[in-house]
């Protein structure tokens, strides 16, 4: 099978999908991706063929506020707004029409994208294409009855609150998605594609023709309505293409020592004075080891303010290594770091707003994994309070391995085999395809055949 991967240039949207790209190319499918061109050592690294944008802007945590100076200022629906427009929006035809270049010396056979690339049902409905969807967090909200997406909302608790809801979704839909609803339609109209008529936010499920959570039902918010093409996956693995550094710190703190892992992402990580430098102040008296990874950035300014014996400031660290012997996570509520978090039964000390990232702190609060702090730039103080709860009451560490032992009941990449082998390939064989050398067929690696 010819597999083209497209996704935005951003980590939490590349990451979940890399570890199932080499798992397909190693599975013997011919496997290329379409991305922006600061992801071409790590595709090199994973021995996959890179297609760069080539009309598409390339936007991404390290040019973000370049590019957009103003919207450091944006907060709640006018930031939510200007995001679709600028950021995702306005690239959904040079995604196209990239893909569609591509299709002419790569003729693939299946797009495996993700929720917020945004040409996915172009490729599907003008280049007839299958299109499978992982989603890079978690499942959003298509009903009106439910919390509204990206404020952070957690489950109603009485009719009177679900009619609020529908309120504020009615208010978020006349202030922000009907605007995206109207670009987006324009687009598909350019393209003779009928209009969307639903809300828009649902097409992130319509337009694959599946959708497969990176996640567990136990990790999403209650009566959250879920779409027929959606299906749970579990945690998909991300490849690492280098060996991740393991703290000396680490190995020489002794079992007993608490260990306390602080990251602030890497998207909103160029201030560390919003996360990173409040939780060392709030914890470095307290003897517990603090494992500080800073994604590149102020890592050397760090360790000159932080001196002390119990503070490991490093670049980039081994998470899992790390988180196996961590008690609790500091960060901003980046989906895949949290996930991996739970997936080792560590709690967390939660804190982030934007990027969505308040909807998956609501979740951590509300399935009791950790406490949520519901803030961008929470004070020491604070940090120091919460981190202590979660270190002292038990319910908190039982919750999230409960959710651990939930994560290691799913194989998430032999759901999507069998999607592929039950699904894809009788579509591609009642159209005519047939196989070339070295693809999968009815779960085996055949031999080369005609072209047909």
């Amino acid at each position: 099978m010819r597999i083209l991967f497209a996704t935005t240039a951003a980590d939490g949207h590349f990451n979940p999908l890399s570890g199932l790209a080499v798992h397909l190319r190693d599975a013997g499918h011919d496997v290329r991706w379409y991305t922006g061109l600061g992801y071409s050592r790590r595709l090199s690294e994973m021995g996959i063929e890179h297609y760069p944008f080539q009309r598409a802007r390339e936007i991404n945590g390290a040019n973000l506020a370049e590019l957009f100076p103003g919207r450091a200022k944006l907060k709640g629906p006018a930031l939510i707004r200007f995001d679709f427009e600028h950021v995702f929006s306005s690239n959904m035809t040079p995604y196209f029409e990239d893909v569609r270049d591509i299709d002419r010396s790569f003729p693939f056979d299946v797009l495996v994208t993700e929720g917020a690339w945004t040409a996915a049902r172009l490729v599907r409905e003008v280049l007839g294409k299958q299109v499978m969807s992982i989603g890079p967090g978690g499942l959003l909200n298509i009903s009106r009855d439910e919390p509204p997406n990206f404020m952070g909302c957690r489950p109603a608790r009485t009719p009177a609150g679900r009619l609020f809801y529908r309120a504020l979704n009615t208010a978020m839909d006349l202030m922000v998605f009907n605007h995206g609803r109207r670009l987006y339609n324009q687009v598909l109209a350019e393209h003779g594609v009928a209009p969307i008529t639903g809300r828009l936010l649902a097409e992130a499920y319509a337009a694959p023709h599946a959708s497969f959570a990176n996640s567990v039902p136990g990790f999403e918010l209650p009566g959250r309505h879920r779409p027929p093409s959606v299906r749970f996956a579990g945690l998909l693995p991300t490849h690492r293409s280098r060996a991740a550094e393991i703290p000396r710190e680490l190995a020489q703190a002794g079992p007993d020592r608490r260990v306390v892992l602080v990251s602030q992402g890497t998207i909103d990580n160029v201030d560390p004075g919003k996360l990173i430098v409040p939780t060392v102040e709030a914890l470095v008296d307290t003897g517990v080891l603090l494992v500080v990874a800073t994604g590149h950035r102020n890592t050397e300014s760090l360790r000159r303010r932080f001196p002390q014996e119990n503070v490991a400031v490093h670049d980039y660290v081994d998470f899992g290594a790390v988180l196996e012997r961590a008690d609790v996570f500091v960060c901003n509520g980046g989906h895949g770091s949290v996930l991996l978090s739970l997936s080792r039964g560590v709690p967390l000390v939660v804190a982030g707003v934007r990027e969505g990232k308040n909807d998956i702190n609501a979740r951590v609060e509300y399935c009791g994994a950790g406490v949520n702090l519901r803030t961008e730039s929470p004070s020491p103080r604070r940090i120091a309070k919460a981190t202590d709860r979660v270190l002292t009451e038990p319910s908190f560490k039982a919750r999230a391995q409960a959710l651990r032992d939930e994560l290691a009941s799913y194989r998430p990449l032999e759901i999507i085999d069998e999607y592929l082998e039950a699904e894809v390939e009788p579509r591609l064989r009642a159209r005519g395809h047939t196989s070339r050398p070295g693809e999968r067929q009815s779960g085996r690696v055949v031999a080369a055949r005609g072209t047909g």
